[in-house]
């Protein structure tokens, strides 16, 4: 799901929460105010394919799983389920068992305008609806080929004016009211990981009927917030569901987290309202954060210098009550090739490519050298990462480059048609692209660079017109199989692989790996399949990015996390603590 925005700041995937801007705040509100970096594309979950639009789907609507709010490594937990399921024997039976009583929010979609309870007919009808080839989903690629029945529904019914919902599927079933059981086509040990991302979250069919086409802006969930109206404007305003079901604050914690534990067993939500502020650019956050009007926020490329030294924050914001906090992140920024242009399909080329590039002086620039170099596709902390491996590709080495270049056909460039390089509109992404495009006209290759809107740009993904594109991943779950897929041939656009790469061999190899149970044997093959992709150069590895994140001191209870979409259910804050740190501003 996580494609994300390789851009702007060094800590670019963390949001930032910010009061009025214009009047003197009110420190009594129990008020989130929530940046986002990019427009949101919608609130339909089968389309959720981009972090940003994620967190936003993740605040209304719910999955039968989700993660731990406070334990590292990452733990699956159930959510709208009421236990984690009966598994079979076998490992291709599943059994779920959903909580009685949960409802839909109240919506004039439901008779009068009352939210009914959900029921197990509701996921199935949530499952097939991702499934259904009509809706173009987004999230196919996660049960494409994974349950019983579910790939020939979809080809039959695609065939037809309109699915029939209806019709029984063998891999996703109802066994009665509240019980909804899934059959496999063959073991996946990631299976459960789907259960817990926005693609599967529940939706009503009352709601898709009663909206149609513009169900996308009008979300009907059964998750903590509630969202009046959307217009994607700059502002996006939730209310707490008040229908929401008794859920409360954990009471255990791994150690490293029972500092966040001041807040347990209270009922969730802890705050009221929360407003999400569209702001593509980072310098007018960053002043707010100055005013004390912002509760969070990643410290921009800009203002690096002078807020942070050796890894700690300066005196005048640590005055100010700020603190930092210092995590690596699950993701990989690359520059990735479509390999639908057969000018791609030159291995030489890529190569040559990637020994012109820069990377470490790329993150000095934009990253203020907090990245860790990526050398291949799995990041760190991850089964499947080699330890102390260098891709003998990476650059900068412009002599190797240019030869490799020349033995690819195109000497000095000669011959070389102009190449489109694709980017999310930003300035800092601007800059980052006229990088590139310098790096590259060092050993004679010219890059045209063209800037599209966030949405526009993830569109052009799907619909396989780029041509060369800065890209980012972060983890869906913690499993490499996440990564590797990016590049498994069945999943190219509008699934995860943008890139369209499709290599047999890869393909077969890649699937026998991820049906294996976790093992040092499936790690070894998931060491092997990612270094065939880096000696390939099947996409230009760049970095892998840590979180600097800074909260003030009235925030209670955040932590980075790159899998709890859900997390501002958890935030709290300490209306005392801000009146009087306020002061200080």
């Amino acid at each position: 799901m996580k494609m994300r925005n390789i851009l702007l700041t060094v800590m670019s995937t963390t949001l930032l929460i910010f009061a009025s801007c214009t009047k003197k705040q009110d420190t009594n509100e129990r008020v989130l105010n929530l940046v986002s970096i990019t427009e949101i594309k919608g609130y339909d979950p089968i389309m959720a394919n981009d972090l940003y639009s994620g967190r936003e789907i993740s605040k209304i609507y719910e999955g039968l799983l989700n993660y731990h709010w406070l334990k590292v490594p990452y733990e699956l937990q159930p959510n709208l389920a009421e236990a984690m399921p009966e598994a079979s024997k076998d490992g291709l039976t599943y059994t779920f068992k959903i909580r009685p009583g949960i409802k839909f929010q109240d919506d004039i979609a439901f008779p009068e305008g009352k939210g009914r309870e959900v029921l197990a007919s509701d996921f199935v009808y949530s499952i097939k609806r991702l499934a259904d080839s009509k809706n173009q989903a987004e999230g196919w690629w996660v049960l494409d080929g994974k349950l019983k029945g579910l790939n020939e529904w979809r080809d039959k019914n695609a065939k037809l004016p309109a699915a029939n919902y209806d019709e029984e599927v063998e891999g996703v079933k109802a066994t009665d009211k509240y019980t909804i059981q899934f059959k496999l086509k063959k073991v996946f040990p990631q299976f459960l990981y789907g259960l817990a991302m926005p693609y599967t979250y529940v939706v009503a069919k009352e709601a898709v009927d009663k909206y149609g086409k513009e169900f996308i802006n009008h979300p009907v969930g059964t998750g903590p917030y509630v969202l009046p109206k959307f217009d994607q404007g700059k502002r996006i305003i939730y209310t707490k569901n008040p229908t929401f079901r008794e859920k409360f604050y954990p009471s255990d914690s791994s150690p490293e987290l029972k500092h966040l534990l001041a807040d347990a067993g209270k009922r969730l939500p802890l705050v009221d309202k929360i407003i999400v502020n569209v702001m593509i650019e980072s310098q007018p956050a960053w002043l707010k954060l100055n005013k004390g009007e912002i509760d969070t926020y990643s410290i921009p490329k800009d203002n690096f210098a002078t807020a942070v030294k050796d890894n700690k924050l300066s005196p005048e914001l640590i005055n100010k009550g700020l603190a930092l906090s210092i995590t690596p992140m699950l993701d990989l920024t690359y520059t990735a090739f479509n390999y639908d242009n057969k000018l791609f399909q030159n291995t030489k080329l890529r190569k040559a490519m990637y020994m012109a590039f820069d990377e470490a002086k790329s993150n000095e620039l934009f990253y203020n050298n907090t990245a860790f170099p990526a050398q291949s596709v799995i990041p760190p902390g991850i089964a499947g990462n080699i330890k102390g491996y260098i891709n003998p590709f990476k650059g900068p080495n412009l002599e190797g480059a240019k030869k490799m270049l020349a033995e690819a056909g195109y000497p000095d460039g000669k011959g070389l048609p102009e190449i489109t390089y694709d980017i999310a509109d930003s300035t800092t992404s601007r800059q980052m692209a006229e990088f590139f495009q310098k790096q590259m006209e060092q050993i004679g290759i010219k890059i045209k660079v063209q800037a599209s809107p966030w949405p526009e740009f993830l569109a052009k993904q799907k619909k396989r017109s780029l041509q060369m594109f800065g890209a980012a991943w972060g983890a869906d779950y913690p499993d490499a199989e996440n990564f590797l897929q990016l590049l498994y041939g069945p999943n190219a656009s509008p699934g995860a692989n943008s890139s369209n790469y499709n290599n047999p061999q890869f393909n077969k190899d890649f699937e026998a790996a991820v049906a294996m149970q976790d093992s040092p044997e499936r790690t070894a093959r998931y060491e092997k399949l990612n270094k065939f992709l880096a000696e390939d150069v099947v996409v230009m590895f760049n970095n892998h990015r840590q979180s600097y994140s800074l909260t003030q001191g009235w925030l209670r209870n955040y932590h980075y996390s790159d899998l709890n979409l859900d997390y501002v259910q958890y935030l709290n804050l300490d209306t005392a603590k801000k009146a009087e740190l306020l002061k200080k501003f």
